[in-house]
This record gives structure tokens, sequence and C-alpha cells, in this order.
């Protein structure tokens, strides 16, 4: 993560990366005055960030749009879609989503890409988007969809996708000069090993860079998170979402071409 953040900055509350070795917070040095080193099993990874502010955008693939009306859902998902999510939902790798069943029977996944901003700033345009992306993540977002029927009578939806738990993140943040290209990226999320979402990050109908710059004049801090929208496959939208909804015990895996698997 060194030289990812722009010195001055605000946003960086916590940011960790996972490699086969992780140094323990707080420990002291060994003998030789080298970090302490532990094997990734013996320690628990969080989400690699939290951030100051989290933009959740929709609307980027008009394949989920497509899906949700053949399906004959509520809503149509219209472009440019933003809210911001509740960062203290978010959990890392390997931690449960806690299944609020006094809340919701239709507990739904959308895999997402989704980038960190390296450092502040607000009014700029594509063309200069990508000096404020540091890097990639994966984000599931995940979503209580029958109460996002219910909020979406009245125009807005948020509550269904900010219950504790409900923004899995991680597994680690790729740095920017790692994927030069984040429009060119496979995409797929699995539910107990099966297929449930695959596409492609070019299938966006614009492009990282756009995204990034459209948004902008809201004001952005180092360290904060954009999404950048699902892709087609959600179980909402499909033929049998019962069938298909998550229930307690389930494992979902969300791999990004270059990031890695996100499991939860």
């Amino acid at each position: 993560m060194r030289g990812l953040f722009e010195n001055g900055d605000r946003g960086l509350e916590a940011a960790r990366t996972a490699f086969d070795y992780v140094v323990k917070e707080g420990a002291e040095a060994g003998p030789s005055g080298e970090s302490l080193r532990f094997p990734k099993r013996e320690v628990r990874i969080k989400a690699p960030i939290i951030p100051k502010k989290f933009f959740h955008t929709a609307g980027n693939f008009r394949e989920h749009h497509e899906e949700a009306q053949k399906s004959g859902f509520s809503h149509p998902v219209l472009p440019w879609i933003v809210f911001f999510q509740n960062v203290d939902a978010i959990i890392g790798p390997d931690e449960a989503i806690i299944y609020p069943e006094h809340l919701t029977q239709e507990l739904d996944y959308e895999l997402e890409l989704a980038l960190v901003l390296k450092k502040s700033g607000k009014h700029f345009g594509a063309a200069v988007a990508a000096d404020f992306i540091g890097g990639y993540v994966i984000f599931n977002d995940i979503t209580a969809r029958d109460i996002q029927r219910t909020e979406m009578k009245s125009g807005v939806f948020s509550f269904c996708k900010a219950i504790d738990t409900f923004c899995p993140l991680g597994p680690h943040i790729v740095t920017a000069d790692e994927i030069p290209q984040p429009n060119n990226l496979s995409m797929q999320l699995r539910v107990n090993g099966k297929t449930r979402q695959q596409s492609h990050s070019s299938k966006m109908s614009v492009t990282v860079q756009e995204i990034v710059a459209h948004y902008s004049p809201m004001g952005y801090s180092a360290g904060d998170v954009l999404s950048t929208g699902t892709v087609s496959g959600v179980a909402a939208f499909s033929d049998d979402p019962k069938s298909l909804y998550l229930k307690p015990g389930d494992i979902v895996e969300c791999e990004i071409e270059k990031i890695g698997v996100l499991r939860n």
C-alpha cells in the first residue's frame, strides 16, 4: 500500500494487504530488527480499506437493466444511479454475511468492480480521471430485494443495501499500475461453486474514467471507494428467484481478473 495515497489527504482509516505472510500490528521487531511475520492462516485479514466515503453507483452495465426488464422488476435500472453506502457495513474476506431473517427473505448478491481514489479532487474530466485512481478492489453488493421493492416505491433505496455486513470488500487492493485497462477484466460470481454471474468489464456502457469524472462534483478524498455497478445474473432477475436467493450457510465467491477472489 506504500505510495497509494498522497501525503496530506484524509480518508485512509484502515488499509491492509494480504500476502502469504502478514506483519502483525503492534508487534515488536525481531532480534535483527526485522518485522515479525506470521503465516496468513494464523491471522484474520480484514477489509483492505474503510473509506471516508463510499460512492455506490449503478446503471453502468446495461445488461443488468435488460434482465430487470425481462423479469418484470418493479423499477428500471436507469443510467447514472448514485447513493452513499454505509461504511460501517463493510466486512472483509472470509467474514460472514449475517442473514437478518426477521427483515428479509430475498437476500441477493451483486458482483462489482470498485476503485479506490488516491487523492482529493473535484470537477474534473475523464481525460485526467486516471490520475485520481489508486487501485481496484472487489465489492459484493448484498441486497435485500423485498426491502428494495418497498423502498423504491418512494423513488429511493438505501436501507436494503446498507444493513450490517452487507458490504463485503476485498480481498486486497491492486494498485492501478497493475490494471492499466480496468474496462478489460473478466468477472464471475459463484455460490457454492456454481456460477451465477459471468460477464466482463468491457460491457459497461461507459468507461471507468467517465464514471470517476461524472461523480467528481461531489468531491473526492484520498481513500474514498467508488463502485461501478453489477453485471447480469442476479437472483432477483432470474426465472426462479426463490431457488437462487442466498441462504444461511452459502459460500459466495466473487472473482475479477487481476484482482483475485473475495469469499464470504
